[in-house]
């Protein structure tokens, strides 16, 4: 496969290149990122010709926005296609008092889920400071697993005035399940989600009903945690992560069986997790995040590293990819 191929988004103009750049590491995902380091990793993939950044007010309470408003000034506009998401206010907390979460060293806020048209319209307009830029690509309303109807009745409004108003191009959602967003597409006019951790190759949740809605409906699928938060990346190994948190022994026996077939055939996992989210062609892009160039260059080597045919018909054997899965 190559990276640096584009796919469309949705029926809108935007065009990404079908490997970008998730950012939640650069905001201190399980360990702090330095910010010289952060922003070289942003510059080393545009260098490499990657197109499309993802971030979110939430990771690190703004900083990874402002890491890559940093990396990404003085970039023609034009040359580059960015996602950020809305559904949590960035309210000033003491530092003290901030409870530890998943981000290492995040800026002194304290996010809050809010869903409404006017929060909504404020965290776009703060975005938009942090990030230096007068215009969002791609605009996702961020994990309203229990706010769905403030969500549709609020914040969907907003996003869908922010696009005809021209300052966002696309409307999306973005979550880590595919229940909710398959009714956003039964009801609402969306052009892309973006799919967290539910369609990898131990998880093929969104294969049921969300991606083949969305491709009916044009939506495009953007595949977010394509290692399920690390286990994919480090193995079945004490203390990998899956879904955020340390993996459940049933998940880290099905990784094991993956790595076998991997051995068997000589495969990087992480290779294999890439191909195979990008073989659905409901999916634009995969945006596995990145906390330095080397992981980085790994990503962008992988998605175009060869993997025999036969690999994917033994996974499928071994019935560890269903049938209806398309594999590359």
């Amino acid at each position: 496969m190559n990276p640096l191929e584009k796919a469309r988004i949705g029926r809108t103009g935007l065009r990404v290149t079908r490997l970008g750049m998730g950012s939640a590491p650069l905001g201190g995902l399980f360990e702090d990122v330095p910010e010289a380091r952060a922003l070289d990793t942003v510059r080393r993939a545009l260098a490499l010709g990657i197109n499309f950044f993802d971030t979110a007010p939430l990771y690190g309470h703004g900083k990874a926005e402002g890491y890559l408003g940093k990396a990404l000034a003085g970039v023609p506009r034009s040359s580059y296609v960015f996602a950020t998401k809305v559904g949590r206010l960035l309210i000033p907390a003491d530092p003290n008092q901030l409870e530890k979460r998943e981000f290492d060293h995040p800026l002194p806020f304290k996010p809050v889920f809010d869903f409404s048209y006017d929060a909504v319209m404020r965290s776009f307009e703060e975005s938009l400071k942090r990030l230096n830029l007068d215009r969002i690509d791609v605009l996702h309303i961020h994990d309203p697993d229990d706010h769905y109807d403030q969500a549709i009745k609020g914040a969907f409004p907003a996003l869908a005035k922010l696009r005809r108003e021209g300052v966002i191009q696309a409307v999306g959602a973005g979550m880590n399940q595919a229940e909710m967003l398959a009714r956003f597409a039964r009801e609402a006019e969306f052009d892309c989600f973006l799919l967290a951790g539910r369609y990898t190759l131990i998880d093929h949740t969104g294969l049921k009903e969300l991606l083949p809605l969305s491709v009916e409906k044009s939506i495009s699928i953007i595949i977010g945690g394509p290692y399920n938060s690390g286990v994919l990346a480090s193995g079945a190994k004490p203390g990998a992560k899956f879904n955020y948190a340390d993996a459940p022994q049933e998940i880290l026996q099905k990784v094991q069986q993956v790595e076998k077939v991997c051995q068997r055939h000589d495969v990087p996992m992480k290779a294999a997790a890439l191909q195979f989210t990008l073989a659905h062609p409901a999916v634009a892009s995969v945006i596995p995040g990145a906390r330095s160039v080397e992981e980085l260059e790994e990503n962008f080597r992988l998605v175009s590293h060869p993997i025999p045919a036969d690999f994917w018909t033994d996974l499928r054997k071994s019935r560890l990819i269903p049938d209806e899965a398309p594999t590359p």
